[in-house]
């Protein structure tokens, strides 16, 4: 296996050294160490920042990165089949953000709580503020739907 130092790793992958050693306390690498005591990494570790970069632009958490790559090989490249694994699982987290994200481009035009900006309408929609009984924030933009009695 051939492995790169360091500084070869942050040229590849554009980070900060700094940064690759953070990633590292997180667990998201485990470099070699040479006999000088200096870190050496797989090549495949390219391609694993690339993902933790990538993930991290989409709002994942370096946790929830952490637990995807965990079914990475170590001491190898992943394959195709690896990575398409971990495809499938953010498909279904991208695919619920994504449609959080058109519900809120949709109806940012109302207010915070109910939706409907207007203190006549908001009588019709969320009487005597019911919304708060289903917690606290913009509950109807959050994903919760008036029940059968709000909507009236």
């Amino acid at each position: 296996m051939q492995e790169i130092s360091i500084g070869q790793l942050a040229s590849r992958t554009g980070l900060a050294v700094s940064a690759i050693r953070y990633y590292e306390t997180q667990g998201l690498l485990a470099p070699n160490r040479n006999a000088g005591g200096q870190r050496r990494y797989p090549k495949a570790d390219i391609r694993r920042l690339s993902f933790v970069i990538i993930a991290q632009k989409f709002g994942f958490s370096l946790a929830r990165i952490k637990e995807l790559m965990a079914s990475l090989p170590q001491g190898h490249a992943p394959t195709g089949a690896d990575w398409q694994a971990i495809s499938l699982h953010l498909r279904d987290e991208l695919n619920t953000r994504i449609a959080a994200l058109e519900k809120l481009r949709d109806n940012l035009d109302g207010c915070i709580g109910c939706g409907c900006l207007s203190m006549t309408n908001c009588a019709l929609y969320n009487p005597g503020d019911r919304a708060r009984l289903k917690g606290a924030g913009p509950r109807y933009l959050l994903g919760d739907s008036p029940d059968q009695a709000e909507s009236r």
